[in-house]
């Protein structure tokens, strides 16, 4: 019996966890249909509402936003409205600093990140993974060129974390790629994967 039952939670916690987050993602872009007006929102002329329209929306937004953003006429619209943010104090701070976090994040050169470490964190005798940034200059001159920035994401949500400066010494360089780094963080260790000479992810049982 009890073989039975942990075979059946195998098979729907996966099933079950997946279906939430979906609902979650989904619900949250369809909040998006509330940029229309009340008359034109599906709701309204349907009758009844169909979950995953808002997707709909967003997609068209993004492809429509990406296309004028990809002409000399869009890239000019581009610059204009960046320079009035860039004149709108602590709006200006918040997003240059956004915008340039999503640029390396969404580059798809896999360059956000330097090397995958290990660090002594939450206490002397732990070690947590960590990927390796850089440090502000003005930084660098206080503590000197043996301190590094390392990003400490936490688990199972990797795009949270902790931005520490350590000593180089303090800290372990690990022969594996940050996507296998982060595939072991999303997992919470559970997934253990290695890249094989071919440079495809193998997962180990």
């Amino acid at each position: 019996m009890k073989k039975y039952l942990l075979t059946g939670l195998l098979v729907w916690v996966p099933v079950g966890i997946t279906a939430w987050v979906l609902k979650v993602t989904i619900g949250t872009l369809d909040q998006s249909l509330l940029i229309l007006p009340a008359e034109w929102r599906p709701d309204a002329w349907l009758g009844i509402h169909i979950p995953g329209l808002g997707v709909i929306l967003t997609v068209l937004v993004l492809l429509i936003t990406g296309l004028i953003v990809r002409n000399v006429l869009g890239r000019q619209l581009l610059l204009i409205w960046e320079n009035f943010l860039h004149h709108i104090p602590f709006v200006s701070a918040v997003y240059n600093s956004v915008k340039q976090v999503s640029d390396t994040l969404l580059s798809g050169d896999n360059k956000a990140f330097g090397k995958v470490l290990l660090v002594r964190y939450p206490h002397p005798g732990a070690w947590s993974l960590a990927f390796q940034t850089s440090v502000p200059i003005g930084v660098l001159n206080k503590l000197g060129e043996e301190y590094m920035g390392v990003f400490i994401p936490t688990t199972p949500s990797p795009v949270n974390g902790f931005y520490f400066f350590v000593r180089k010494a303090d800290t372990m360089e690990l022969d594996i790629s940050v996507d296998v780094a982060f595939k072991s963080i999303i997992s919470m260790g559970v997934v253990a994967a290695a890249e094989d000479s071919a440079g495809r992810i193998q997962t180990k049982p």
